[in-house]
């Protein structure tokens, strides 16, 4: 969330940043901020002076008793009485003060860069950069849906014998692509440097809170009610979750995680076409990268993961494209976000397959993850993320793009991990 000093000493930028992300009633919002901070303040100074005006009037009692003023001592005594009496309202109220402000600055997205485009939603993305490998597909070529079953790979009619729409099930050489596409993208991964971490695929409400998706996106993440714990949209949230409430050494930045998790989301009303096999489901597998930067090297970080992510989709032989987006087709919590799509011939549209964000301050300040600066002042880090990558998309267009009248053929990168050039 955004810290009470970036409003207060930003006001303008920070108001005109949320109309970029199209948060309604911007400036009513911040101003109510302001006033209940104010508020707290005003509290806060009222319980200074009270506790200014005990101390004078205790360090008067022993006087007034030395020099045998028992009822003075005795009114002084009630004053000091009367004092703390005060300030024990006073500090109730701060205290539901400090908690309104907390629930709002919940409510308040992040305020995107500036080199962010102005805009509402995904056509007023600006496309940065192209390339990869383009195809030529045999006549009638198929989408991946029939491709999956023409070759038993993916068999959605029993995903939702066992559980419903959105769950396929793997079978034979499509487990096998799936288990291949992880293993390459953590060994890349591991490659670029990233450390890997396996982690729980549930988390608690603090968690949540955390990393910002609680409470804004609660409607689309499965919540176990019992015993109040909610399935991962994805490994961002218990990775970088790993650093709240902890100080870190200036030395130990940046810190390079990954993780390969199967990610859960309820994409409530997602129907029609374009979510028809794999473009869209309820469970799926990830390899995600995690960042914990300084604030001054956090824009270095985030380039190297968009070199990273592009450096897969290269060696998948993917043709693909770059977008940055606009304010208004941003995620809540990003300061600055980057996707990755490719391009599927045999759909004829481009396929969303990862997001690279870095969130600047936004999520450390929820997280109290900070660092140590030069061995003495303690300052909030950045935190960047990215899908590297996605499983669902990037099957789909491997699929569709990589489809002869022989089989499908295997991406050279691939091939040590299939164990084949070719599915046929």
């Amino acid at each position: 969330m955004l810290t009470i000093n970036q409003i207060t000493d930003n006001k303008e930028a920070v108001i005109a940043g949320l109309n970029k992300k199209h948060f309604a009633n911007a400036g009513e919002v911040i101003a109510q901020v302001l006033d209940v901070n104010n508020q707290r303040k005003e509290c806060q100074t009222h319980l200074d002076e009270n506790l200014a005006q005990q101390n004078k009037i205790a360090k008067s009692i022993g006087l007034l008793m030395r020099e045998g003023k028992k009822d003075e001592a005795e009114q002084a005594k009630a004053d000091v009485a009367g004092l703390k009496a005060d300030s024990k309202v006073m500090q109730d109220k701060k205290a539901e003060l400090e908690e309104q402000l907390q629930q709002l600055l919940y409510t308040i997205p992040n305020v995107p860069y500036d080199e962010v485009p102005e805009g509402f939603g995904a056509e007023d993305n600006v496309v940065v950069k192209t390339g990869g490998t383009n195809t030529t597909l045999p006549e009638n070529a198929l989408p991946h849906w029939e491709l999956a079953k023409k070759y038993n790979l993916i068999d959605f009619d029993l995903g939702v014998k066992i559980t419903g729409a959105g769950f396929p099930v793997y079978t034979g050489l499509g487990a096998r692509l799936q288990r291949a596409l992880i293993n390459f993208f953590l060994d890349e991964a591991r490659k670029a440097g990233y450390t890997e971490i396996m982690p729980p695929t549930v988390v608690n409400q603090a968690s949540g809170y955390g990393t910002g998706q609680l409470p804004d996106k609660e409607g689309q993440m499965y919540h176990c009610n019992l015993d109040d714990l909610y399935l991962i949209p994805t490994a961002e949230v218990p990775v970088t979750n790993i650093y709240r409430d902890v100080i870190l050494d200036e030395a130990s930045l940046p810190i390079k995680n990954c993780a390969y998790t199967q990610c859960f989301r309820r994409e409530a009303g997602s129907y029609g076409k374009d979510v028809r096999g794999l473009n869209r489901l309820h469970e799926f597998s990830k390899v995600e990268i995690v960042r914990i930067d300084t604030p001054e090297h956090s824009r270095q970080s985030h380039q190297e993961m968009l070199d990273h992510v592009e450096g897969l989709l290269v060696k998948l032989e993917l043709p693909y494209r770059i977008l940055r987006l606009c304010g208004g087709d941003m995620s809540f919590t990003a300061a600055i976000c980057y996707d990755f799509e490719v391009y599927s011939e045999a759909q004829k549209r481009w396929l969303e397959v990862s997001s690279v964000s870095n969130f600047d301050t936004y999520q450390a300040n929820r997280l109290h993850c900070r660092y140590r600066k030069d061995g003495k002042k303690i300052t909030l880090c950045h935190t960047l993320n990215g899908s590297a990558l996605a499983l669902p998309r990037i099957v789909a267009a491997l699929l569709e793009n990589n489809q002869t009248p022989e089989g499908i053929r295997i991406p050279a990168a691939l091939q040590p991990y299939m164990g084949i050039d070719i599915i046929s």
